[in-house]
Formats: C-alpha cells, structure tokens, sequence
C-alpha cells in the first residue's frame, strides 16, 4: 500500500485519438480514466495503481511505438481524490426500460419504472457511459432472448454479461485479461442477484469449447482481429455476435476477420460502431 497514488496525464491532440487511447488505458486494468476537454485538445488522466517505476513501463509498453509519439507526465495524488469522479456519475438511459445504475446512487434505482443494472466498475471498464459499451448494451436488449448462454469477451465490470442475465438469459461466462474484473463482476452480479448463473475467469478462448448463443465483445479492433477465430468457432450455428470497440466508418477489416459472420443489425454513437453479426 502506498500513502500516494501515482497518476498520470497523456496530452492528446484530437478527441478521436483520445477516445482509442481511453479504451486502451481501460483495457489495461486503470482505475477510472478523467477527460478533460481543452478546446483544441485533451487531457486523459488515470492510474494503475502501481509504483512510479511500474507506471511507466506499462506506459511505455503501450505508447513507446506510436506515431506521433504519446506523451505523459506522471504525479502523485492523495487517494481520495481519485473516486471524485463518482460524484457526477448518474443513471445512463441505455433504452426507454434499460438503465444502468451505480451502485452509490441505489436511491436513484427506485425512482423509475423499468430495468435497472447496478454496477459498481472498481477498477475496470464498464460504467455504461461510453459509446460502446452503450451500442453494446441496445443490441443486446434487442436479441436476447430467456434460456440463452452468454460469453462475455472481455467483460471488464461484467455489464454486458450481467445485464444480458437481468434480462433472462440462462447463464453467462466472463473472461479478461485483467484481474481485478473477477473480484469487480462477481459483486456486481451478487448485487444483481445473478451471481449463481455468473462464471468468471483469466482464461483465454483458446481454453473454451462450448458455444455460445450470443457473444459480446466490447474490445479493441486489433484484439478483435486476433480473436476472430475463436469468436467464430464459438458462436453457435444460429447465434449472434456483438462486436464494439470499432470506428463507425473503419471496421472493413474486422468484418473480413470474422468472415463468413456478416452485419445484421448496427448503432453508431458518437463516432463509435457496435454491430450484430450473424452466420
């Protein structure tokens, strides 16, 4: 344990970078991400959670290749400020009956009629605020039906996989590669009552043979692209895949990835895709 947390700030020039650099950052297991608009550009703040030297080597592993390069600035903060940002988190309308509500706003749970998710993301992705997780979430609500089995491809908080079992699905998996989602998802699905048709794991889909009646991915088109295959091998012959993490105008080559599934059903929210894919 540490009396400070180490924090860092990446200087972006334009909101789209930003947005992928975001979704990498959450990827990678930070503790919450700040955007802070500047005009012309942004500024990303967030932590690991892990010493200075340990900070920027995982910086560094991420955004020592790119081009132009990435810059940040690491600084020390006291740990309560970094959970200031749950004082403007609020309820996310997903559909007219859908909401996702965090878990330190209950009070706001009983105020509207219709489906209410609780979701507390500690220190993974899946609030339900951004884009796709957002698209995601709708096309889910559009396919589901009850009895269905769900894997959840990188499920972060577990929002998809949790919320596709408050809607009636039989039983879902998780899988990440960041650890701290086991521990994350298993509260939230013990605070939605699903945690007995909740399974969560490290593993990776090369370790899974059973298919799936829906699979969500809300991942990153490049990780898509690696786990086409698999994501392929494990949908069942009638079954739906719902991809996100891709831009509404540059996902070509993700869909020839993933080949022979093709797009049934799409949202675009703010510059970001999520798609229904079919056999």
């Amino acid at each position: 344990m540490y009396d400070e947390i180490v924090t860092f700030t990446i200087d972006v020039d334009d909101p789209l970078s930003a947005s992928l650099i975001c979704d990498l950052l959450w990827s990678n297991g930070v503790q919450g991400v700040e955007e802070i608009d500047e005009g012309a550009s942004v500024k990303l703040r967030s932590s690991f959670g892990v010493t200075e030297s340990e900070t920027a080597e995982r910086l560094t592993d991420l955004f020592g290749g790119w081009s132009p390069p990435v810059h940040w600035e690491l600084s020390r903060v006291d740990p309560l400020v970094t959970d200031t940002w749950k004082e403007f988190a609020d309820v996310i309308d997903i559909t007219p009956t859908l909401r996702i509500v965090p878990a330190w706003r209950l009070e706001s749970a009983d105020q509207q009629d219709g489906t209410a998710i609780v979701i507390d993301p500690g220190a993974t992705f899946g609030m339900g605020d951004h884009p796709t997780t957002r698209g995601s979430l709708e096309l889910v609500s559009r396919i589901l039906r009850s009895g269905h089995t769900i894997l959840d491809v990188g499920c972060g908080s577990g929002i998809l996989g949790i919320s596709a079992l408050v809607l009636g699905a039989r039983r879902a998996r998780g899988v990440d590669i960041n650890p701290a989602s086991i521990e994350v998802s298993r509260a939230n699905a013990i605070r939605n009552g699903v945690d007995e048709r909740w399974t969560v794991s490290l593993d990776g889909l090369d370790a899974i043979s059973e298919k799936y009646d829906l699979i969500v991915a809300n991942i990153l088109a490049p990780v898509l692209i690696d786990l086409a295959d698999d994501l392929v091998r494990l949908l069942d012959d009638v079954g739906s895949l719902v991809i996100s993490g891709v831009l509404d105008d540059r996902y070509d080559h993700v869909l020839e990835a993933l080949a022979p599934l093709s797009i049934v059903d799409s949202i675009d929210i703010d510059g970001w895709a999520a798609l229904t894919l079919r056999r």
